[in-house]
């Protein structure tokens, strides 16, 4: 039976202080969900994605270096090319034919710049739109970046940037089969939206910071850089951390994201590299991985879908990429991830989730059409994530 949220609360604060947290412990009892209370699902995910390591006596050093590390990042990736760009080349030693806009020359810093601008305006076109329906992502965070927004500078904030760079970026078109091309009417975004209001000036918009988490890290990650949905891996992690109500650790929230993300992308990061598609770690082989567990479940299901012709690509390369952020409403989404964090095997539970939607909608998908049973699975019909766990957690247990 289902313990008492306060005894919850307990058992997670007992093995969370414990000067060694127990990880098998921890694991088992986030898969159930993590209480909000007390900045609990913050701090476990932070373990449960490697950030954090087990000994406890470690937290605080290791917290230190890596929020240092990344102020360092912002100096070197963000500042320095605004305060290059701000003085124009117009302080003299800039001055000199080597660099200048117009130099072709691949290492040209301006070069880099130009095309950092293209990743950039990929990046703000997405993060922009971040879960329309809430209106978290639009107002302002209590800890912008001083960094960046103190007021004796006169170089460029990303944003800045995007609003004067009119390079129409050809990048845009690099969607993969359909990331975002068929959102749900859970997700229509208001046209009101595309006006959003500008905040005022030393106010950021919590979007502001997802793209600069996200710019970071293109720029660390040259072989990956930005693909689209990108942005829908780091929305729930940002949102989660920027939401602790431990305000030592919300304040931090920008930093702290960034690792965590770049940690899960470790993990995840094939699915979006095209070229890995149909190896043994890319999306095709986990999409297969759907139907041939489904197979092994509900076999009268599955042939169905096959008779109708409809390819796991249709549905589950959103469902899997996108670890499921994009087919349901964020809190749900949250409490998703809580068991697919706590997985040991990473992801395999992930399968035995969409297998479990398939299933739940079993009677309307044997009675539709291609179109009806399209539609299903392009707009999922069931909101009850507990529901889905439930059915997710008795096809794992029935092996």
């Amino acid at each position: 039976a289902r313990r008492s949220a306060p005894l919850r609360i307990a058992d997670f604060q007992e093995v969370l202080g414990e000067p060694t947290v127990a990880l098998a412990k921890l694991r088992e009892l986030c898969f159930s969900g993590i209480p909000f209370d007390g900045g609990l699902r913050c701090l476990c995910w932070k373990i449960l994605l490697n950030y954090l390591p087990l000994e406890k006596a470690l937290w605080s050093s290791l917290l230190k270096k890596q929020r240092d590390l990344y102020s360092q990042f912002l100096k070197e990736m963000i500042i320095q090319p605004g305060i290059a760009k701000a003085n124009l080349g117009v302080s003299r030693e800039d001055v000199t034919l080597e660099d200048h806009p117009l130099n072709p020359n691949p290492d040209s810093r301006w070069n880099t710049y130009f095309k950092d601008n293209e990743v950039l305006l990929q990046i703000d076109k997405d993060v922009r739109r971040l879960y329309p329906d809430m209106a978290f992502f639009q107002r302002p965070t209590d800890y912008p970046c001083l960094l960046i927004l103190d007021p004796q500078n006169e170089f460029e904030t990303l944003r800045r940037r995007v609003e004067q760079t009119t390079l129409k970026s050809q990048t845009v078109a690099r969607n993969r089969s359909g990331v975002t091309n068929v959102s749900s009417p859970l997700k229509t975004t208001p046209s009101a939206l595309s006006e959003y209001e500008v905040l005022p000036n030393g106010c950021e918009a919590h979007w502001e910071v997802v793209e600069r988490i996200l710019f970071i890290y293109a720029k660390l990650n040259p072989g990956i850089a930005y693909v689209q949905g990108m942005n829908e891996i780091v929305g729930p992690l940002y949102y989660t951390f920027a939401t602790d109500p431990n305000s030592e650790w919300k304040e931090h929230a920008e930093a702290d994201t960034f690792f965590c993300f770049t940690n899960l992308m470790a993990e995840i990061r094939d699915n979006f590299i095209k070229s890995l598609d149909d190896s043994q770690c890319g999306i095709t082989y986990k999409m297969e991985k759907v139907y041939s567990t489904l197979k092994e479940k509900d076999v009268e299901l599955y042939l169905k879908l096959q008779e109708q012709n409809i390819k796991p690509q249709f549905f589950a390369f959103r469902w899997l990429t996108l670890l499921l952020s994009q087919e349901f409403l964020l809190p749900d989404v949250i409490r998703i991830w809580d068991s697919l964090f706590a997985d040991d095997k990473r992801f395999d539970f992930l399968l035995l989730v969409c297998c479990a939607m398939l299933t739940l909608i079993r009677d309307q998908l044997l009675e539709g059409d291609f179109t009806l049973n399209m539609r299903l699975l392009q707009d999922y019909p069931i909101s009850d994530v507990h529901l889905i766990l439930k059915k997710a957690k008795e096809l794992q247990d029935s092996k």
